[in-house]
Order: structure tokens, then C-alpha cells, then sequence
């Protein structure tokens, strides 16, 4: 389903029912910044942040590697007594398992309803698994602060890590570990890393820093199987007939949106196939009055038109504010370029703009380790892509803003 939603009136700015809160669905950093920016634009009224784990929001970008390294203990995005002084209410290990859109009546898995004026909906990923691996010790998702804690109490005692999946967290997994001593195997059944982000030609450059710095890359491969000894894995199998030794597995094929609570709300859902997510306009509205999306779980119309989730930092706090304006009528920031980094053995790789759609990429520079590239549309610089090269990234900014304006006015 990819047709965009209709827009609703835009509220006032003392919403209906002076009771009922803005209830946020998902304590992530999305739901989070959802809350600041609503304070910061003036909303006074009740607000809850409703998230399912039990621990107070944190940034998820350093579990896989400052944390997994042991290198940092703390990820919170915002300690206790600010929720307390913004006067946002905080319901932790609470789960949404359901919404009544006619009622405006979230469902929570504990059985206390909660009515609400506004609901966004910030419930982000659930990671993807592999199925018919064997239940045993070793094998690993990482997607949350507990997947990060047992990750990294196993990692200490292996002695040989296989990651399968290359895009942006198996690439710093593998990163990670060789950092700690843990010889890796990094599985990609893409043709290099990175390659359904970046394009295969600045994936190339990606993969050929890993080799240098030991990871035993293979890419065009899958896994297959794994092999357990007791509870406890020992061996993996890969699609290409090979056996590797390995007592910890790491599986980062990518994630899900969750959206399975939404399933009887009327609430409209894009096609899995292209990506899944909530359909919203281009500020994080719904089809459904008084209900919005955004971050890792939120299709939103992108300028060109199309309904795309967009799994950035940066975006969460972007949208944020558009949705804040929007809810609250007040005027919306200018849309910021899209900008992504990760953080790989000692180089920092930076994406600012879209490199989706780009129909040539050009490697202006490439030292061996430290590149810059630029992707281009119709000829119009699209994004720039960057590793150890902050500055010259970040000074296309400006260039970048003005052509994804005129590639929307053509598309």
C-alpha cells in the first residue's frame, strides 16, 4: 500500500479534551525527542511515554561498539529527574498491544487503558532472526541495552566471532570485536558490504578496510547452519558448502517495524515488501485523526513523493520537530538533510543526503583507507559520502539542501 494519507485539520493549540494526555507509544530515542520537542513548542498539557523496557530511554548507536567493548557502562539519553521536571509522565515496561482509533483509547499489555488526545506512535524495530537455529548459548541479536549485556558477557570468553550481515551495526560489530582481540568472520550475501545502502562500488572501499584489519569478509555468502555442542554453539555452516569454527554468532540481517499491535486499528500500514512502517504525510500525519508517526517505525512521504522509513539518528530528532509544529500548529523548522555516521576501527564513515536513487557515484578521493565520494541524480549532487573526512562531508550541507529541493520540484 503506498498511497499517501489524507492530511487531517490541523488541531488547535489547546487539543480537544483538556483531560486526555498526548500519549507517545515507544520510549526510544523517536518517542523521547517526541516529548522534548513537544514541550520545547509550547505544549503544556499532560504528556506519557509509554516504553517496554523497563530501563529509562538510552541511545542504542554505542551498544555496538563503545558498549560491546566495554568501553562505556551508561547509554541514557536523560536522567529520571528530567521527566519529573518536564512533567512527562513515564511508563516503563509497559508494552502497547493495541488501539481503539474511534474511542482514542490505547490498550497497553497490562490492562490499564489509557485514553489519549494525540498518540504517536514511536515503537521503532523488532531485529529479524533466522529461522530453525538451534536455541543454545552464543547466538545473538542486538538490538537492545539486554541484547548489548549479553553480547558483551560472551564476547570476553570467545574465541572466535562470525557476524552475519554487513550493513552499518555488523560492520561495527566486527569492527568492535577485532578491537578486542576476537578474530572475525563477516558474512554479506550482497556482493560487499554495505552494498544496499551505499551502492557496491563505496561498499568495496568499506569491505577493503575490514580485510586490512584482519576480518576474514566473505561476501556473496550466507549462512546456512549452525552446529551446537551441548547448549552451546560450535560451528557454522555457509551457503556455499564451507564450515567455519565459531562460539559466538552474531545474526544482523536487519529489522521489522512494530506494527503488529496496530493490526485492527484502521491505522494504514505500508506493504513489508517495500519496507513496512506507518504511512504518514511529510510531517508524521496519519489517515487516522489525532494519531502520528515517527522514527525507525514511520513511512513518511518523502519530498519526492514516495512513503519511506528512514532508520537515522538524526532523523528522530528531525521529525520530532516537523511533527510538534504540525500537531501544534506552529511553524515548522526547514527540512534538515539527511545525515547518518558509524564509527569503524578509527574512521568515521558519514552519509549526508539520499543515496538511494543515485545514478552515478564518483570516487573523488581514495588514499587506501580514507575515501570521499559523491552520488548524483539527473546529474545533481544527491549526497556525499565520506570516510575520514568530516570536513569536506560536511561542507556539501548547503549544495545538498538545494538540489533535494529540485529533484522534489521535478519528481
Amino acid at each position: 500500500m503506498q498511497a499517501s494519507p489524507a492530511p487531517s485539520a490541523a488541531p488547535s493549540h489547546h487539543p480537544r479534551g483538556a483531560g486526555r494526555p498526548i500519549v507517545i507509544a515507544g520510549a526510544g530515542l523517536a518517542g523521547l525527542r517526541a516529548a522534548e520537542e513537544l514541550r520545547r513548542a509550547g505544549y503544556e498539557g499532560p504528556l506519557v511515554l509509554l516504553g517496554e523496557e523497563a530501563r529509562l530511554p538510552y541511545d542504542r548507536p554505542p551498544l555496538s561498539k563503545q558498549f560491546v567493548r566495554g568501553d562505556t557502562d551508561d547509554t541514557t539519553l536523560r536522567p529520571a529527574e528530567f521527566f519529573a521536571e518536564q512533567r512527562i509522565e513515564l511508563r516503563l515496561g509497559v508494552r502497547a498491544d493495541g488501539v481503539d482509533t474511534v474511542a482514542r483509547r490505547l490498550l497497553p499489555a497490562d490492562g490499564a487503558a489509557l485514553d489519549y488526545e494525540h498518540l504517536i506512535i514511536a515503537t521503532g524495530l523488532r531485529p529479524r532472526r533466522i529461522p530453525g537455529l538451534p536455541q543454545a548459548s552464543g547466538v545473538h541479536v542486538l538490538r537492545s541495552h539486554d541484547d548489548a549485556v549479553a553480547l558483551r558477557a560472551e564476547l570476553s570468553g570467545a574465541t572466535r566471532a562470525l557476524v552475519v550481515g554487513a550493513g552499518f551495526i555488523g560492520c561495527e560489530l566486527a569492527a568492535s570485536f577485532t578491537a578486542r582481540g576476537v578474530p572475525v568472520v563477516l558474512v554479506e550475501p550482497q556482493p560487499t558490504p554495505l552494498a544496499a545502502s551505499l551502492g557496491e562500488q563505496v561498499g568495496a572501499l568499506v569491505g577493503r578496510m575490514h580485510r586490512e584489519e584482519g576480518v576474514d569478509l566473505r561476501c556473496g555468502v550466507g549462512l546456512d547452519s549452525l552446529v551446537a555442542e551441548g547448549d552451546s554453539i560450535r560451528a557454522a555452516r555457509l551457503s556455499d558448502g564451507s564450515e567455519i569454527e565459531a562460539d559466538l554468532v552474531v545474526i544482523g540481517i536487519g529489522s521489522a517495524p512494530v506494527t503488529d499491535w496496530l493490526a485492527e486499528s484502521g491505522v494504514p500500514l505500508a506493504d513489508p515488501a517495500t519496507g513496512g512502517g506507518v504511512l504518514t504525510d511529510a510531517v508524521g500525519r496519519t489517515a487516522v485523526d489525532n494519531v502520528w508517526a515517527l522514527g525507525d517505525v514511520a513511512a513518511w512521504r518523502q519530498p519526492s513523493g514516495r512513503q519511506r522509513r528512514v532508520e537515522h539518528w538524526t532523523n528522530a530528532g528531525e521529525q520530532a520537530q516537523l511533527l510538534a509544529a504540525a500537531l501544534l500548529g506552529t511553524e515548522p523548522p526547514a527540512p534538515g538533510v539527511p545525515y547518518v555516521w558509524s564509527d569503524q576501527y578509527n574512521v568515521k564513515i558519514q552519509v549526508l543526503g539520499t543515496t538511494v536513487g543515485a545514478d552515478e557515484v564518483r570516487i573523488l578521493e581514495d588514499d587506501g583507507r580514507k575515501f570521499l565520494a559523491h552520488y548524483l541524480t539527473d546529474g545533481l549532487l544527491t549526497a556525499v559520502v565520506g570516510a575520514g573526512k568530516t570536513g569536506k562531508v560536511m561542507k556539501a550541507r548547503a549544495q545538498l539542501a538545494a538540489n533535494a529541493q529540485a529533484v522534489a520540484e521535478v519528481g
